[in-house]
């Protein structure tokens, strides 16, 4: 039974987490629309999902798309100091792109046992080179340039969409709003100084509906040609409509990415008004463009410090990397772990990254994170899945996650050295209620407990800490 107080901490948090709370700086817009509103919340019960960025920059293991950029980042250098020609050579790559390896079910069937539940997967890149079998360019995975043009798979996006809904998965199309090989935005009667289009569309009007028209066309073809899609994940937020008041305000900044900044307009009502009739329930993810086409947010390779009252989403590389680096540095299997568990207990999503190789595959260190994940999920998913945050949240070591029935989860993080738990655990924030029963996940039985000053001391007996499974997190179970 519920008992009132874990009744109102739980509608609190469903109210903050629909958007009834204002008074935040992240100017959350409530979502209204009952399709999009239940499928966002089935989206925030299953928690964690994979990510790739994959396109013929893997070839080089270069940063994607940024490099033909000419804003002056470390992040971005070029290997060769001609930008004209270091462009030919990046676009030029189409012609030997042939990722012969690939095989989308091994994906899925990977990260299903990792736990992970849905994906978003980069259909366009800011490059524009499209990873799906666009009609209305020629710079794609299809095009007869490219040598896998003629493989049973070649449309990427639509075998990965289906490989993956064949095991339950959300399925999620990245898109660039920008497209830097499109000559409707960076038109090449000009330079291209930064990441905006380079043209004045108050001078060109009619050039500028032409790529508003494309974007337009190509999303309908996403939404219309690859079966059910759950989260339109729409990326390059600078382009968006801008007012006056907001174009002085950044330009006083002086930030030279955005200096050349201008209202780019591309219709988003349209985009979603259209979108949501071919997919009902679709959520939008506008990133960083505040207001009703953000339907949940997504803090880029961060985790806030504290719960965000709003639908929310933690994307981040599994190596240092988006794209595919050789040699990278996988974060940990402890790591990725540790995150997944801060990340839900603040009531957010762990979107995680993995770059495919040129040849179409995962790095096999990628695979052993992976399953060192399922290793820990077969054991203590039920603390991570359809759970919300509840206080205190953290207590040293301890993360918290509560279901809707009110049990209650202890997520106790290990040191690197700890192989397994100690003798007692102290919650000096948390006290269970009167008679509740505390059980160690993956064990059997009850563990004693007593209530200490504003917590209480939880008892691990020898015979429990000896027969004890799993590695990196171990999960306590309170119920009443």
């Amino acid at each position: 039974m519920i008992t009132r107080k874990v009744k109102l901490i739980f509608l609190l948090f469903v109210l903050l987490a629909a958007g009834s709370f204002t008074q935040s700086k992240y100017e959350y817009t409530k979502v209204t629309d009952p399709p999009v509103a239940k499928k966002l919340e089935q989206w925030q019960g299953i928690k964690f999902g994979l990510m790739m960025h994959w396109g013929t920059y893997s070839q080089w293991g270069v940063v994607e798309s940024w490099t033909i950029c000419s804003e002056d980042e470390p992040w971005c250098k070029r290997r060769i100091d001609n930008y004209d020609e270091y462009k030919k050579e990046y676009e030029g790559l189409i012609k030997t792109f042939n990722p012969t390896d690939f095989n989308p079910a091994k994906w899925a069937k990977a990260a299903k046992e990792a736990g992970m539940r849905y994906v978003v997967f980069t259909t366009k890149h800011h490059d524009g080179f499209c990873m799906f079998d666009t009609k209305q360019t020629d710079y794609k995975i299809t095009s007869k340039e490219c040598p896998f043009h003629t493989n049973p798979k070649a449309n990427i996006a639509k075998e990965i969409f289906d490989a993956f809904r064949k095991k339950g998965f959300m399925i999620g199309a990245y898109f660039s709003k920008a497209d830097w090989h499109s000559n409707d935005y960076w038109w090449r009667n000009f330079a291209t100084p930064d990441r905006n289009v380079n043209y004045d569309i108050k001078k060109y009007p009619e050039r500028w509906q032409k790529f508003v028209q494309f974007t337009h066309n190509q999303i309908d073809e996403l939404m219309t040609g690859y079966g059910r899609i759950d989260i339109l994940w729409l990326d390059a937020g600078w382009v968006r409509h801008y007012t006056p008041e907001q174009i002085e305000a950044i330009r006083n900044k002086h930030d030279f990415n955005n200096y050349r900044i201008q209202d780019q307009d591309i219709d988003m009502p349209s985009i979603v008004k259209d979108a949501r009739a071919k997919q009902p329930g679709l959520i939008v993810v506008d990133r960083t463009v505040h207001g009703p086409y953000e339907n949940y947010f997504t803090p880029e390779n961060s985790v806030p410090d504290s719960v965000i009252p709003y639908p929310w989403e933690t994307c981040m590389p599994m190596g240092t990397s988006w794209s595919y680096k050789p040699n990278d540095k996988y974060k940990s299997a402890e790591r990725l772990i540790h995150l997944l568990v801060d990340i839900v207990s603040k009531g957010g999503n762990f979107l995680l990254n993995i770059g495919p190789s040129p040849k179409g595959d995962f790095d096999p260190v990628a695979y052993q994170r992976l399953k060192a994940i399922g290793e820990w999920m077969k054991i203590n998913s039920e603390a991570i899945y359809y759970t919300y945050p509840v206080e205190p949240y953290e207590d040293g070591k301890i993360r918290f996650t509560q279901l809707k029935d009110g049990t209650t989860y202890a997520i106790y993080l290990a040191d690197k050295d700890e192989t397994t738990l100690p003798g007692k655990i102290s919650l000096t924030k948390y006290c269970p209620l009167q008679n509740s029963k505390i059980q160690l996940l993956g064990t059997n039985g009850k563990l004693n407990w007593q209530k200490m000053n504003n917590g209480c001391e939880i008892e691990i007996p020898e015979s429990v800490r000896k027969d004890i499974r799993g590695k990196y997190a171990w999960t306590f179970k309170i119920t009443q």
